[in-house]
């Protein structure tokens, strides 16, 4: 067998390859009408390249417990990939491990699935030559080809059909890394492995102004945001430099701690609602990721709360809906005992607090997540259900977050700050508000950075066996 470096330099050659034949394809239609040669499509020219695994069921040795990197029978695992290059790093790692512990066969060669036109469109000059015009003459994107039927297990194909060796495809994770720069602002080449999700602006201020304090130290070289932001040096008061377009061009921004590993923070303002967590979240998992982690705000629906609190949660009641075909509600989430330590530990070290003394500011319990901004006025329909879940906070997003977590493989875990108690008579107002957001916001987003570094330290056995299903494809 090649090796694993001469493997993923192969998935570049064809890919790399397959993108120049395109453009310079497009680029001649462009200029003069001059429609592609009829054997481009036959010939696969435009395709992207596929990975192929033969394995006939020897191993090396016996197979660890890992959660991934396992091959669960014997036979033929193919995925296409794009953007080789990005996902150089991972791709090494995934056919290291298989070639460890299986005897197996890897072929590189052109699939039969085509490169769509917008995908690579960067740097051509269209003028005004219409879509319309260039989906008659290139391959398109065709919304029938794409989907998370392999996350989902929906459909294994027929016995004797190869098995997919990834959760998405070529066609699957193009659209997402599109989706992923237009909702974003920023390069997904500059997106890290662990990712912070808020609901709140003033989070971003304080991540801004600690990342780039960061720039230069633990592996960091870089700080990047929406609206254009870029620093590479260390920097004070970095917020003055955010951009006020950003939230006017861009649905969900993001701002990225750059480590050349990729082992770096990500943050996105995802802001209120499930349908933002969904969206960001189905796009975000062809990344990837280590973990995934909320630490936003939420209502506190015990009296015993106080304003400033933390909620640990370690289950869901959901009634976001958004999910409901894909993975009903009546389908538990798993706390991730891993994410929950780190989650608990880095309160304890942001807090300079433990036992007893933590628990008068964190309580551990079911948080609610909603798609109805205003479930106030709604109370005496929900109140029973609401109590009889022991629920101690509500939100919008955390149980959204959690569930992509749990769909697509990604660990994931939500530690909350209580800004209102509407049951109890202290609901958001205005000059509340802004004492809260003073004295809160550092130190819970302290928590959720330290969060991240405890679980870069625990590398692979973050990735919990929880969050596979019955038949897995090898790679993670």
């Amino acid at each position: 067998m090649q090796t694993v470096q001469e493997i993923v330099a192969e998935l570049v050659r064809v890919y790399e390859a397959a993108v120049a034949c395109l453009k310079a394809d497009i680029a001649a239609f462009i200029q003069d009408g001059t429609p592609p040669p009829p054997d481009r499509r036959a010939e696969g020219l435009w395709a992207y390249p596929e990975i192929r695994i033969d394995y006939a069921g020897r191993e090396h040795g016996a197979a660890t417990s890992r959660a991934f990197g396992r091959l669960p029978e014997p036979g033929t695992y193919i995925s296409t990939v794009t953007r080789p290059h990005l996902f150089a790093d991972y791709l090494s790692e995934q056919l290291s491990l298989l070639d460890s512990e299986y005897a197996i066969e890897v072929t590189v060669s052109r699939s039969k699935q085509h490169i769509p036109f917008p995908y690579v469109l960067e740097g051509i000059a269209v003028g005004n030559v219409t879509p319309q015009e260039l989906a008659a003459h290139f391959p398109t994107t065709e919304l029938a080809m794409i989907g998370d039927e392999i996350a989902d297990a929906v459909d294994r194909g027929a016995p004797g059909d190869p098995l997919p060796l990834s959760l998405f495809d070529g066609l699957r994770t193009d659209f997402s890394l599109a989706r992923l720069a237009h909702y974003t602002g920023t390069s997904v080449e500059h997106c890290q492995q662990y990712i912070l999700f808020t609901n709140y602006h003033r989070y971003v201020d304080e991540f801004v102004d600690w990342a780039a304090r960061q720039i230069g130290k633990d592996g960091y070289v870089a700080l990047s945001g929406a609206g254009g932001l870029y620093l590479d040096a260390p920097t004070d008061n970095a917020r003055a430099r955010l951009s006020d377009t950003a939230w006017r061009r861009h649905q969900m921004p993001a701002y990225h701690l750059i480590r050349e590993d990729r082992l770096g923070i990500t943050l996105v303002n995802i802001g209120v609602g499930p349908s933002n967590a969904k969206t960001i979240t189905d796009h975000l998992a062809v990344l990837r990721p280590e973990a995934w982690l909320m630490i936003g705000h939420c209502g506190g629906l015990r009296e015993s709360q106080r304003i400033g609190d933390y909620v640990l949660a370690h289950a869901y009641l959901r009634d976001d809906h958004v999910l409901d075909p894909v993975l009903p509600p009546e389908i538990p989430l798993p706390a991730i005992a891993e994410v929950q330590q780190a989650l608990a530990q880095a309160a304890e070290t942001v807090s300079g607090t433990g036992g007893m003394d933590l628990k008068k500011r964190m309580r551990t319990g079911t948080i609610i997540t909603t798609d109805d901004r205003n479930w106030e006025l709604r109370y005496s329909h929900s109140a029973r259900r609401f109590s009889q879940s022991r629920a101690i906070g509500i939100d919008m997003e955390s149980a959204t977050i959690s569930a992509q977590g749990f769909r697509f493989r990604v660990p994931y875990g939500t530690l909350l700050c209580v800004s209102d108690k509407p049951l109890h008579g202290e609901l958001k107002l205005p000059g509340q508000a802004n004492r809260f957001y003073e004295e809160a916001i550092g130190a819970h987003l302290a928590i959720g950075v330290r969060t991240c570094e405890l679980l870069r330290e625990q590398g692979p056995r973050l990735h919990s066996r929880k969050l596979r299903a019955f038949i897995e494809p090898p790679f993670r």
